[in-house]
């Protein structure tokens, strides 16, 4: 079965060096398909789970000791927030079409269910024909009926925080020193190198930012159009700016059932 959605661009468009579309998913085993094998496999880090788990069964030498790890296991209730789903979707949709790379999975750096990074809900790299870039981004969920909605305005608002992870640069360093532990002494290292020489050569502006809004509402170019063009006011060159509205075929609410394969 295929992991790869139909989608359908509804509406798209620039201004100076910020960029924004409309993305609609069908429904289907797509789409279906894509939340269980990809989407779901980025929110549960089955990667990190599975390496954390062999290592703990490689310690376990008695039955009670396995008995132990087993209770551990059984434990960790699977992730049920819609929104830490729409993140994940939102990571794997910009893996997908715009090749960023998310060196560090941040699930690993909650220390309780509630925790979240201070700073950005998006911390990776990205390519271009120059080398690496830092991607940099914020993620939104809401099925308000109005266009935008309340998370696109205001000080919590996308469009500011992007403006802040841009402009701040205690924010910037916290983010990049973050990050820079989490690709010292791996594979990831030259790329994040790269990375920063550029943004110092640059005045601390070669980044690109991305902005997703996950939707269950009826498209409309007003969810992005305005706040595109607000924040083309407030980035500087080399700066780079996509937005993105991710229109899902089912409710934000129904994501959690969905990624585990759960009926629509």
């Amino acid at each position: 079965m295929s992991s790869t959605p139909s989608i359908t661009i509804h509406y798209e468009g620039t201004a100076q060096q910020v960029s924004w579309r409309g993305i609609g998913y069908a429904d289907g085993d797509g789409f279906n398909s894509y939340l269980t094998q990809k989407v779901a496999v980025r929110v549960h880090d089955d990667e990190g789970r599975n390496q954390f788990e062999g290592a703990l069964r490689g310690l376990a030498s008695t039955g009670f000791a396995n008995d132990s790890l087993r209770a551990i296991l059984e434990a960790d209730e699977p992730e049920s927030r819609d929104w830490a789903i729409g993140e994940a979707l939102a990571e794997v949709h910009l893996a997908e079409t715009h090749g960023v790379t998310w060196p560090w999975h941040t699930e690993r750096d909650k220390r309780n269910p509630s925790a979240s990074l201070p700073g950005a809900d998006l911390v990776g790299l990205i390519s271009d024909s120059q080398g690496f870039l830092f991607a940099l981004g914020e993620v939104k969920c809401s099925s308000e009926a109005t266009y935008p909605p309340q998370v696109m305005n205001g000080r919590g608002g996308m469009v500011h925080q992007l403006d802040t992870i841009a402009g701040d640069l205690h924010i910037l360093g916290q983010l990049l020193r973050w990050l820079y532990h989490r690709c010292v002494n791996t594979p990831h290292e030259p790329s994040y190198k790269q990375a920063a020489q550029r943004l110092l050569e640059s005045s601390n502006r070669a980044v690109r930012l991305f902005g997703v809004l996950v939707r269950d509402t009826k498209p409309d170019h007003k969810d992005l159009s305005g706040r595109g063009k607000a924040i083309a006011k407030k980035i500087k060159t080399p700066t780079q700016c996509e937005l993105s509205a991710l229109h899902l075929p089912c409710r934000i609410a129904d994501l959690p059932a969905r990624c585990t394969g759960g009926a629509p």
